[in-house]
């Protein structure tokens, strides 16, 4: 895990076999704010499709790489100093291949931050 329990933390998640609903506190003071943006920070694109994929990887117990990602929507900048509380849902079925598809999104309250499509492999496979 590159920024599970650093840049970010769970602080509750509940799952089922489908989906996976995660709430999220990011450090505020973590060294990505002083580049990104020094005075105005903006957790980075890059930082929230790791995130989701983290969150997945708690979940499932299994480490995974990103393969394919159809859909990338950044629709809001998440202010860590406005609001470091965030929740995640990642709906995810497997393939008869064992990839691993999923549709997820970064999200507080009614405001949507970031929604993916994307396809995974466990490591190894």
């Amino acid at each position: 895990m590159i920024l599970l329990n650093d840049f970010f933390n769970i602080t509750n998640t509940e799952s089922s076999a489908t989906e996976i609903w995660a709430e999220l506190v990011i450090n505020t003071r973590h060294k990505i704010f002083e580049g990104h943006f020094p005075n105005q920070p903006v957790v980075p694109g890059v930082c929230m499709m790791q995130m989701v994929k983290e969150i997945l990887e708690q979940v499932l117990g299994k480490e995974t790489n990103l393969v394919q990602a159809a859909e990338l929507k950044f629709l809001a900048v998440i202010n860590p100093q406005e609001n470091n509380l965030i929740q995640a849902t990642i709906m995810y079925t497997t393939d008869e291949n064992g990839a691993i598809n999923i549709t997820a999104s970064l999200f507080k309250d009614e405001l949507v931050h970031f929604k993916c499509k994307a396809k995974l492999h466990v490591s190894g496979h």
